[in-house]
């Protein structure tokens, strides 16, 4: 029987109407491959994945190929979000098969969980030269029967491979100036001089990495870097990829130049983003600043579950890609009647359409020339667009991505001034904090209130420390940074890698194959990247015991970094971010504020500071950084002091934002 309809996870739910008898990952379900002597079929996907529904339509609700999966097999799902290290191993495994990997994920297994043959998406018949499902069961349930030894066989050394493959890095480059400025050079140079981003279609957004272009040119002046980084945010914001209506992003472009997403919106992706907007908002940037009000608006309306924020939404709407987003001119007609034409052309919805029958994404090429006209025609699509229907979505409160959306809201909050959006990440790192955190140990998501069973990942702890620092940062709350350092201590302990100082496991030991720790950033920032972040940080915020720990660990992870960076910094976008803030310092500004001070002078200094500086505000001694350090006698009255310090050293008292400025 089926036994997906109890999972704490949305996407498994979606599966309990399957035919198939699906089981949760479990010790039971590898025992009963053994006792019946069959292989473990194991499928992992994610609830806005439209490949994952096609097959989930086609194969998994298909009665002949069910029975067919029930008699030879063990059947498991997973949902990658949930179980993150259960995915990174087989989907390792996959890619050393098959030179590639995605979801669904489609992987057999011998009952010890050994993969022999891997896989994507499978159609139900043959097609496209692709072999038929049921062909592949029949084929790997023959095999099993009839060469039994070769199916073992293969099992181990995939296995040995992968965990010869799960080394740490080698020795690298040591991280100064120079490796950073090659760094960003060769990101720099794989811009798309076309339509802008980073390499070809499918385009993805290259969220972490453009934090650490706008970071190196606050800390160094390339300039090259900020232009890069600006065209890139421009162009996305622009495109297609971009609700131009309702805000948020979605999941990737498939073309170059941004203008037909795959339409799931992932929370990640938009925390991640939210960062990088709010950022060359601060910088002055009126586009900038839109897409960062939109985006919160975004999380707020259309993700927030009332705990935490919700997962994704879906890439189809009744089983449709984009059913709910594109448009045609004669849906702009019904809609707008004399402004259609105005708004076809704003938004180029053509005659050909830019997506599928005609239809088109939105974009917004360039600015409106009547403001008022373009909120009413706005207004009106959005009227037209709640009345369709709308895709799910994966309630399921992740606390990694959370995380990533509290620092977002805290920084963009404090640097614009916006303190009902840092009211918004604390409401939300309470909620995770009463929710997720169990006996001292965070659990990876919940839902509705309710606290799964998989326990959080590396990045779950590095990005939630960092959360609560940077909360502790603007708000002064110590509830903040008790709890920060208490939960960075836990990671500290439990995915440390023994005798291999500053090198981290990205999951608890659960008795899989191997412990994975890939210290890559991908779509999310590697927990190590994350580990690292969170170090500096509370090397700055602790005791000066505490402090000495945090630092040699910030060091000797930070180390490891310099061989990613040097050979493949596209695909090192947090270490870069966090590296640039590392090598200048790392940077501090201690604020002695008097005790009627109106804080005006700490949040100009929020809004000027370049990303990583870490600002603290508050009266004389009430803080390490503020230890000694008081407001300053001047002009016949007491004024806030700010205090400007690199790694152990600091500058005079200073009063005045340009003097402050210029120390930065």
């Amino acid at each position: 029987m089926n036994r997906l309809q109890d999972s704490s996870s949305p996407y498994l739910r979606q599966h309990a109407g399957n035919p198939v008898h699906w089981r949760e990952w479990s010790d039971e379900a590898f025992d009963e491959a053994r006792r019946r002597d069959v292989p473990v079929l194991l499928s992992i996907g994610y609830a806005a994945c439209h490949w994952c529904h096609v097959m989930a339509h086609e194969t998994f609700e298909d009665a002949e190929l069910a029975a067919q999966m029930n008699d030879g097999f063990v059947c498991i799902k997973v949902d990658r979000e949930e179980r993150p290290d259960i995915d990174s191993v087989y989907m390792a495994a996959t890619v050393a098969m098959t030179g590639q990997g995605g979801w669904p994920m489609t992987c057999f297994l011998t009952p010890d969980g050994d993969p022999f043959y891997c896989g994507t998406y499978f159609p139900p018949r043959p097609r496209n030269g692709q072999p038929g499902f049921g062909d592949v069961l029949d084929a790997i349930s023959r095999t099993w029967e009839s060469r039994r030894d070769e199916v073992e066989l293969a099992g181990s050394k995939i296995t040995e491979h992968l965990r010869s493959s799960a080394a740490g890095l080698p020795d690298g480059p040591r991280l100064d100036r120079q490796l950073l400025a090659d760094a960003v050079s060769q990101i720099v140079a794989d811009e798309d001089p076309v339509s802008s981003g980073f390499g070809g279609a499918p385009k993805f957004p290259p969220s972490a990495m453009l934090e650490g272009l706008i970071r190196a040119a606050e800390y160094t002046g390339d300039d090259a870097a900020l232009a890069a980084a600006s065209r890139t945010l421009e162009a996305m914001a622009r495109g297609g990829i971009y609700d131009q209506l309702a805000g948020g992003f979605a999941r990737y472009s498939v073309d170059s130049a941004w203008v037909v997403p795959h339409f799931e919106k992932m929370l990640y992706d938009n925390a991640l983003l939210l960062r990088g907007y709010a950022h060359l908002a601060r910088r002055g940037d009126p586009l900038a600043l839109r897409v960062t009000e939109e985006t919160v608006a975004f999380l707020d309306d259309a993700l927030w579950t009332g705990t935490g924020y919700a997962s994704s939404l879906d890439a189809d709407t009744e089983g449709v890609e984009g059913l709910t987003y594109v448009w045609s001119p004669a849906e702009f007609a019904d809609a707008l009647g004399d402004d259609a034409d105005w708004a076809a052309d704003l938004f180029t919805v053509t005659t050909e359409g830019t997506f599928e029958h005609g239809t088109s994404t939105l974009q917004l090429l360039h600015d409106p020339d009547d403001v008022a006209r373009y909120e009413s025609v706005r207004a009106r699509l959005s009227a037209v667009r709640a009345q369709r229907p709308q895709p799910d979505r994966d309630d399921k409160v992740v606390t990694g991505w959370n995380a990533f959306a509290i620092t977002a809201l805290a920084e963009a909050g404090a640097g614009l001034g916006r303190p009902d959006w840092i009211d918004r990440a604390a409401e939300c790192a309470s909620n995770l904090l009463d929710t997720h955190l169990v006996d001292g140990d965070l659990r990876r998501s919940s839902l509705d209130g309710k606290p799964a069973t998989p326990l959080g990942a590396l990045e779950d702890y590095a990005a939630l420390a960092t959360a609560l620092l940077t909360l502790h940062t603007v708000t002064g709350a110590d509830r903040w940074l008790a709890t920060g350092l208490s939960i960075l201590d836990r990671a500290i302990d439990v995915f440390a890698v023994a005798d291999e100082p500053g090198a981290w496991f990205d999951a608890h030991p659960t008795g899989l194959l191997l412990r994975p720790r890939d210290p890559v950033d991908g779509a999310t920032p590697a927990g190590a990247s994350l580990m690292a972040e969170a170090l500096l940080i509370a090397a700055v915020l602790s005791d000066a015991d505490r402090a000495a720990r945090y630092s040699e660990l910030a060091d000797s992870t930070l180390a490891r970094a310099g061989i990613i960076l040097a050979k493949a910094a596209r695909s090192a976008g947090h270490w870069l971010a966090v590296a640039q803030a590392y090598v200048a310092g790392p940077v501090q500004v201690a604020v002695a504020q008097t005790p009627d001070s109106d804080g005006a002078f700490a949040a100009e200094i929020r809004r000027a500071a370049p990303g990583g500086v870490v600002v603290v505000a508050g009266p004389k001694d009430s803080a390490p950084l503020l230890a000694d350090s008081g407001p300053l006698a001047t002009g016949g009255r007491l004024r806030d002091a700010a205090y400007v310090c690199r790694g152990e050293v600091c500058s005079l008292p200073v009063t005045a934002l340009d003097r402050v400025e210029s120390l930065l």
